[in-house]
């Protein structure tokens, strides 16, 4: 069989529960981003700008949304006989019984057939969940240069915030010679970004080596320091550009907020590296004479009679006559309904907000459930959620389902407290 140079495998089962209620029902990577995107457009479409056209999608959380929205992968080019997309999920390997994925590094040993079957020099390891542009191709001429049996993407990150970080420590002309996990004292600023290159036979030998000491096997916890102490040669492969782990409530609001700056950090609009999605062709959006709108992301199919600020609206969102809408996420498909006012919140997909309702006022007290998800004011609506008319909603409120107007007293929500019903309408 001939060689492949490079093949990628995308690392998208996490289930994200620093999101909420927005990956109540689908991966993080599947949750959508920028009006029109899903997070794991972006990996995606960086392998085809790189020229990386074998992509493995590792799923296992919540996959019908993420195997919906790839397909064969035709959106980015990925729809090829040899190479391609291809789902990979837990499955039976003998016997009677599958086996979970345990670890970032178990999931990819549980997938050495595939690999191997492609053939590749080296393996691409990514993670399915982030918001960056990268040439891979770089990082690859980077890696065969220094005759490395793995390469680490790295950003310099500010000093009193790298314990949050796995960082790399590195001697001259960036060679690792140490690896901590979010260190207390961290003696560099340089961030694993979760993105590795592997030469593959080392990556394939240190996989099975490691898989019958650590059945949780994961990249930093066991391989990177496993290789370190082997003395393979590490490199880390500095990265300038911008990228986000849109990982908690108030990353994701932000970065999507980002997003609508007259000259944003982050370009969706450059034409030399395109951003590529799976998006039905919708009708052009629809600005009433009614309506205002001001520094807004506003996609395909919307319709807008009210007024909207600073805001990300996806497609086919109604924002009926009166209505209000401010430093807010619309997920596409939802509704906002007459003189509702929505400030600073995060409206999931499909959800209908009814009329005269009011969201995102009050105290900014943290979620009684999840004070750790819910604490930056952030009120979240979760998909196909319904609210009832005349109901006033405070911060940093969790709603879901098919809510009734027994389950607001006195029509009112307060701050932090969450309204669940099983089920969307």
């Amino acid at each position: 069989m001939r060689k492949k140079e490079m093949i990628a495998m995308l690392l998208a089962g996490g289930q994200g529960s620093r999101l909420g209620v927005l990956t109540r029902k689908v991966a993080k990577p599947a949750v959508t981003y920028g009006g029109r995107y899903r997070i794991i457009d972006f990996p995606l479409s960086n392998c085809i700008n790189s020229g990386v056209d074998t992509v493995g999608v590792l799923t296992q959380y919540q996959p019908l949304r993420l195997n919906q929205h790839i397909g064969i992968g035709i959106p980015w080019d990925l729809d090829k006989k040899n190479g391609g997309v291809t789902i990979l999920a837990p499955h039976v390997k003998g016997g009677d019984s599958g086996e979970w994925f345990m670890g970032t590094a178990n999931a990819i040993y549980q997938n050495i057939d595939f690999i191997d079957s492609n053939n590749p020099e080296y393996v691409l390891i990514l993670s399915g969940d982030h918001i960056y542009k990268m040439d891979y191709s770089k990082m690859l001429r980077f890696h065969k240069q220094k005759g490395a049996a793995a390469t680490i993407a790295v950003l310099e990150v500010p000093m009193e915030e790298a314990s949050r970080f796995g960082i790399m420590n590195t001697e001259e002309g960036d060679k690792i010679y140490e690896f901590e996990e979010k260190p207390k004292n961290p003696k560099s600023n340089l961030a694993s970004m979760g993105i590795y290159i592997f030469t593959w036979s080392r990556l394939r030998e240190a996989l099975i080596e490691d898989n019958n000491i650590h059945p949780d096997s994961d990249f930093g916890q066991h391989i990177i320091p496993k290789m370190l102490e082997e003395g393979q040669m590490l490199y880390a492969y500095r990265f300038a550009g911008y990228w986000k782990d849109v990982g908690t409530i108030e990353s994701y609001w932000e970065s999507n907020m980002e997003l609508i700056k007259a000259l944003p950090e982050f370009n969706l609009y450059e034409n030399f590296w395109k951003i590529y999605t799976n998006s039905d062709h919708q009708p052009p959006q629809y600005i009433a004479p009614t309506a205002k709108v001001k520094e807004s992301l506003i996609t395909d199919g919307s319709e807008i009679y009210g007024e909207v600020y600073h805001s990300v609206l996806g497609p086919n969102v109604v924002v009926k006559e009166g209505a209000v809408i401010r430093d807010s996420i619309i997920m596409g498909g939802s509704v906002i309904g007459e003189n509702t006012v929505i400030d600073r919140c995060i409206i999931d997909e499909k959800a209908e907000i009814g009329d005269n309702v009011q969201m995102g006022v009050g105290e900014n007290v943290p979620n009684e459930v999840k004070p750790n998800v819910y604490n930056t004011g952030i009120s979240v609506v979760g998909g196909r959620t319904k609210v009832p008319s005349d109901i006033v909603i405070g911060k940093n409120c969790v709603v879901y389902g098919n809510t009734v107007k027994e389950d607001y007293p006195n029509g009112w929500l307060e701050s932090g407290k969450v309204v669940i019903r099983e089920g969307g309408y």
